[in-house]
């Protein structure tokens, strides 16, 4: 959520940013919505005022015995109870309007994000490692999956329906694997907590995330309020919710391994062969909270830490800036990191690192102090797949493939599938 003081002070910064991601202006509308909020305050004072001032009078009209004065004043003061009563509802509904449509307005970019509509403008930054040539044709995952005997999508649909999946035997445990294997380097060598989270949340913890209140098509609600998690970004990030920290305590880099559960509303047609788009999937998360300062160094670090997830695996990627039109809702700047798939012949997102700064610690009243300083500060979030266990093990199988259909475990993950070193019919 942006200031609304910064967009007072800077209209038409606001407007233009807004341009950037291809959205209409909108600070005029808000600057009037809060000179009516802050024009109805002073109104409000000022029945305050009058309602103070008159009580204190009643008592001085009663020390000198005129009782008709008194009389006179309390019933002024009953009549300016029940004004103030009505403008303080007023004022509830005035807050709630202005919350409503600051908490639908995205955050803004940074001047270096480039500019553009979609993916096609986004700017490629660096390309690591080569694609694998093979003296065959490269099979897409779901297809040496279903030879393997390994990966089902017909009982998954009739047990759940269309975008799931039943992993079994070695390729169930491959996935585990991945998942081990990136917490630990997280943990051990990236210097981020494991903690486990809940994975169902308050509508609270998904403002403050801001996946509500715009995106609510795209998760799933229980019938009793709760919402399943759509990344670990949700649960992570709010356990900074409220609190007051200390800058001594930052970073604070916590991780987790999750299910996630997306409805994918707007993804029709899209990717509905195989696993690549799915209702259910396990990700690492990465969340980072930092002060005001040291936020896009941050950035750059958590990006290197996803990366190093697919170096270790030898897998050639690509590392992209979001275009203003691609980006996120709550990000200031996003990498996107696309890794080869040999079957489908171009690289595809495993991972998404963007800097939020400011704009979901003001959702969730998330403050630090700084020594010496009196004034309290909003910290800055980060957030990171570090990296979608269910896109890694897609790309494993397609790069590791062979012409006999069998998939050869990368080195990094054999200690974690009992020294397996390939996947074949048994």
């Amino acid at each position: 959520m942006l200031d609304i003081k910064w967009i007072r002070d800077n209209p038409a910064k606001l407007d233009e940013a807004l341009a950037k991601r291809g959205a209409p202006p909108a600070a005029i509308d808000l600057i009037k919505l809060d000179e009516r909020r802050r024009d109805h305050l002073k109104i409000l004072q000022d029945l305050q005022g009058r309602r103070n001032e008159a009580s204190k009078e009643i008592g001085k009209a009663k020390g000198s015995g005129d009782n008709a004065r008194a009389d006179v004043l309390i019933e002024e003061v009953g009549k300016l109870k029940a004004e103030i009563q009505d403008g303080e509802e007023i004022e509830r509904r005035i807050d709630a309007d202005l919350e409503d449509v600051l908490a639908r307005i995205p955050n803004i970019p940074f001047d270096d994000v480039p500019v553009g509509r979609d993916e096609a403008d986004n700017v490629e930054i660096r390309r690591v490692g080569e694609p694998p040539r093979f003296a065959f044709e490269a099979k897409e995952h779901f297809e040496l999956g279903e030879a393997l005997g390994m990966m089902e999508f017909e009982q998954a649909a009739k047990i759940s329906g269309s975008r799931f999946t039943i992993l079994k035997g070695q390729l169930a445990r491959l996935e585990r694997a991945l998942g081990q294997f990136m917490l630990d380097l997280h943990t051990g060598e990236h210097g981020y907590a494991e903690t486990a989270v809940p994975l169902l949340v308050r509508d609270e913890a998904l403002f403050g995330t801001n996946q509500l209140p715009k995106f609510a098509e795209d998760l799933f609600h229980t019938t009793e309020g709760r919402w399943l998690i759509p990344t670990a970004e949700v649960p992570l990030t709010n356990l900074v919710r409220e609190r007051t920290l200390d800058a001594a305590e930052l970073p604070l880099r916590v991780t987790a391994l999750t299910p996630c559960f997306r409805s994918e509303a707007g993804a029709a047609g899209r990717d509905q062969r195989g696993m690549l788009r799915q209702h259910q999937f396990y990700k690492v998360e990465l969340v980072s909270i930092t002060d005001e300062d040291s936020s896009v160094e941050e950035h750059e670090r958590m990006t290197a830490c996803a990366e190093e997830v697919l170096k270790r695996l030898g897998l050639a990627y690509r590392v992209v800036t979001l275009c203003t039109g691609d980006m996120g809702f709550g990000a200031r700047m996003t990498y996107d990191i696309e890794v080869w798939l040999p079957g489908q012949g171009t690289y595809r997102e495993i991972s998404s690192c963007s800097v939020c700064g400011d704009f979901q610690a003001r959702r969730m009243n998330a403050r630090y102090k700084v020594a010496g300083e009196k004034a309290q500060r909003f910290v800055h979030t980060l957030n990171g797949s570090g990296v979608a266990v269910g896109r890694a093990l897609i790309a494993v199988m397609e790069n590791y493939q062979n012409e006999d259909g069998s998939i050869t475990v990368p080195e990094a993950l054999r200690p974690y599938m009992g020294g397996i070193e390939k996947l074949a019919v048994v």
